[in-house]
């Protein structure tokens, strides 16, 4: 199952889970980078600001729910503000 958790930057420079939401959508073309971050602002910016919000897409492994990230996982903040 593909996924997208949700990422809050924090004001040392590093990052906090604030959640994980599962795609269930069938229309690809639905699928945007901004469909995506309106609907994490939809249920995760009440107590962020939405400029501080990112998120990367995993996957779910539907038997084990191992999820599996890109490789390597490495975020900075330089990268998100671009």
């Amino acid at each position: 199952m593909v996924a997208y958790e949700f990422y809050w930057l924090d004001s040392t420079g590093g990052y906090q889970i604030i959640g994980v939401l599962p795609e269930r959508r069938k229309d690809p073309k639905r699928l945007t980078q901004e469909s995506i971050m309106n609907w994490g602002k939809k249920f995760f910016s009440k107590d962020s600001k939405t400029k501080d919000i990112f998120f990367i897409r995993v996957t779910i492994d539907d038997l084990t729910g191992q999820i599996f990230r890109p490789v390597p996982f490495s975020i900075t903040r330089k990268e998100i503000s671009e």
